[in-house]
């Protein structure tokens, strides 16, 4: 397939091969879909655009450290080489994505970055804890969490989602951001930010989500109990909504069919790629922020908006 990459709002919408133009909405990705959770970044057609080539850091992060869970691909992708080029060393604790970890630790090491990755299951409160540990043994300190990693699987019904994934979507999304985020905030000093991953999804009801909506419900109130909680002693708590990024999450729940018009009911009538949502990572995550805390931010292209 030949793609017409552009950067700005006209890129990605036009897939040569296939023919797919639409004059209703722009088009991320033709039909695809892959089994089951995690997806692999390194299979999806078109590959997500992770890093804006125009973007230059200015050492708003030089000498931190930061943890960005699911930081192998997707959204946490584009955030840890967002915080490479503004000079964080950065964690990632994924759990078997093996290529695609590889892929971002070499390029952030391209940039001239560091990048330690740790591959285990975050439901697992020993490896919440081996995270800590081998962060602080190798950088001695730790100043930005991302709770970026999570599931998301699609049921037309409540009476289709079992009790398994049920189970298995709390715990992913809510429970491994607990332990970790509990494990890590005894070492965070003033000035620390801590960044949730939430979803639009949360603020309209997808009906085909139900678990993740109510997980990522569920983070909303966290962070804003967190940041009060945590407010005085300089540390700042926030989340992000996105709206649909062309991320591995998306063929690994969707059925094939509806990938092409995903992100067409924004305003501006498109997804977007991951490269999109880094600023705001850097942002939450630096002084820029210093007096944001308990909010949720949110990148939908205007699906949600007030």
């Amino acid at each position: 397939m030949n793609y017409d990459y552009k950067f700005g709002n006209d890129y990605y919408s036009y897939f040569g091969d296939i023919g797919i133009k639409s004059t209703k909405y722009k088009i991320i990705a033709p039909e695809q879909e892959q089994d089951g959770q995690p997806a692999m970044e390194y299979l999806m057609t078109p590959r997500p655009i992770f890093d804006n080539p125009e973007y230059k850091g200015s050492e708003k992060l030089k000498g931190k450290v930061a943890i960005i869970t699911g930081g192998d691909s997707g959204l946490g992708r584009a955030a840890a080489i967002a915080f490479a080029k503004e000079g964080a060393c950065v964690v990632i604790p994924y759990y078997n994505e093996h290529k695609d970890a590889m892929e971002t630790k070499d390029y952030i090491e391209k940039l001239g970055g560091e990048c330690v990755l740790l591959s285990g299951d975050i439901t697992d409160k020993g490896f919440c804890q081996s995270i800590v540990e081998k962060t602080l043994e190798r950088f001695g300190k730790i100043d930005i969490l991302v709770n970026n990693a999570g599931v998301q699987y699609q049921a037309d019904s409540i009476l289709d989602i079992s009790d398994e994934q049920f189970d298995h979507t709390m715990k992913v999304n809510i429970y491994g951001m607990f332990y970790l985020t509990k494990m890590v905030v005894p070492y965070l000093k003033e000035g620390a930010s801590i960044i949730n991953l939430s979803s639009i999804t949360t603020f309209y009801g997808d009906p085909q989500l139900i678990d993740y909506v109510t997980t990522k419900g569920a983070i909303v109130g966290f962070t804003r109990s967190l940041a009060r909680n945590l407010a005085l002693k300089g540390i700042r708590v926030n989340a992000i909504a996105p709206g649909f990024f062309w991320t591995p999450i998306q063929p690994g729940c969707w059925v094939k069919e509806k990938i092409p018009s995903l992100g067409a009911d924004s305003a501006m009538g498109r997804g977007a790629m991951p490269y999109e949502l880094a600023p705001t990572f850097v942002f939450l995550a630096s002084d820029d922020s210093s007096f944001v805390t308990g909010q949720v931010i949110h990148n939908n292209g205007g699906q949600i908006m007030g």
